[in-house]
């Protein structure tokens, strides 16, 4: 249940793993994480004080290039991957200061899978020419990469298709229910019956997952974007930030905002993510700004993915997570192989929803 990045690509595992398999998709009005992401493969700066988080992104962006070439062979349509490293800017020492300590961090209990440097802004002009004065430095990553999001839920979507999947629509969930060992899930489409049931849905996980004994404690975070006119390469490599794509559109962003469930652009915070993106990059003032949106994340109280299974209703699953490209690998070559087996992986224990109910002494 649910069409997103995350539903599509734990589907699309399931599916080549030869499982007969069929995804509900909500209707189009609703709100929708996979249609607004910035489109990183984002490791540098993730799991920082929370080690198994920091090794499941690793693992993600590892597999990453097998996913890609798996799907670009299978459907024919390019995703637009560029895995060669990405940088974080930094516009005073302070940020440069602060982001060390965080991957310092990071690669203390990343048993030297994790590698970056901080360079300063020297050596970063080497990487990136044109900086602002105000771009003091900033931290680089070999592992980081963006995509294009539109191209991989396309892709996730047809090689489902060709694995013999179902897809749908509009199949809003009102109901499930739970009987000798077989779901049956009311929607706006009908009723489906399956041994097993995965929740994908994002903000609906959180009405769904009570239905078959689970938590989802997710709230709504608004993320602003905005996207300039087509121009010549001016950014080499993906910025925490700032993206040029494929077709040489800029991508900036992004804003953190608690509005619940508001996705309107508004002209205070572009103007903030504007300003930061010209400082970085001056020559980016004369580009015309074409679209921009507002989307919402998908968030756990301490923003970490939440995996469970419930033991009230064997066979019922609920993901969740804000970071559905970076960890579309990870989710169609591992977690969906742990859902065809019938148990999540001992490295995925620490997501459990259980982590928040830690009561105080």
């Amino acid at each position: 249940m649910g069409g997103g990045l995350v539903g599509f690509s734990i589907a699309y595992g399931l599916a080549r793993r030869g499982l007969g398999c069929a995804l509900l998709d909500a209707s189009d009005t609703d709100f929708r994480a996979a249609r607004g992401n910035f489109g990183l493969v984002w490791v540098q700066g993730k799991g920082a004080g929370f080690s198994a988080y920091a090794d499941w992104t690793m693992r993600s962006s590892e597999l990453w290039p097998a996913l890609c070439e798996e799907l670009q062979d299978m459907t024919g349509h390019g995703l637009g991957l560029e895995q060669d490293g990405g940088i974080h800017i930094c516009l005073s020492q302070k940020e440069y200061d602060d982001r060390k300590e965080k991957l310092e961090l990071l690669r203390s209990h990343q048993n030297g899978r994790f590698a970056f440097e901080m360079l300063d802004r020297q050596a970063l002009l080497e990487l990136q020419p044109d900086l602002g004065p105000d771009v003091v430095g900033g931290s680089w990553c070999p592992s980081d990469g963006h995509v294009n999001p539109l191209y991989l839920l396309r892709s996730l979507h047809d090689g489902f298709l060709r694995h013999g999947g179902h897809v749908q629509a509009d199949a809003d969930v009102d109901d499930i229910s739970f009987a000798k060992g077989i779901f049956t899930v009311t929607s706006r489409q009908g009723q489906f019956r399956t041994p097993r049931l995965v929740l994908a849905a994002g903000l609906g996980n959180r009405k769904l997952a009570p239905l078959v004994g689970l938590d989802q404690p997710v709230r709504p975070q608004k993320g602003q974007i905005l996207v300039t006119q087509k121009t010549d390469r001016l950014i080499r490599f993906p910025m925490t930030l700032l993206r040029q794509t494929a077709e040489g559109s800029i991508m900036i962003g992004d804003s953190k905002e608690e509005v619940g469930f508001d996705i309107s652009s508004t002209t205070d915070v572009m103007a903030q993510i504007a300003n930061r993106a010209e400082r970085t990059i001056p020559a980016l003032k004369h580009q015309q700004i074409i679209r921009s949106w507002g989307a919402l994340r998908v968030m756990s109280p301490d923003g970490y993915p939440v995996y469970d299974q419930s033991t009230t209703h064997p066979g019922a699953y609920a993901v969740t997570c804000h970071s559905g490209v970076t960890l579309a690998a990870a989710h169609a070559m591992d977690l969906a192989g742990d859902i065809a087996t019938g148990t999540l992986a001992d490295n995925l224990h620490a997501f459990t929803e259980r982590r928040f109910d830690v009561s105080p002494d």
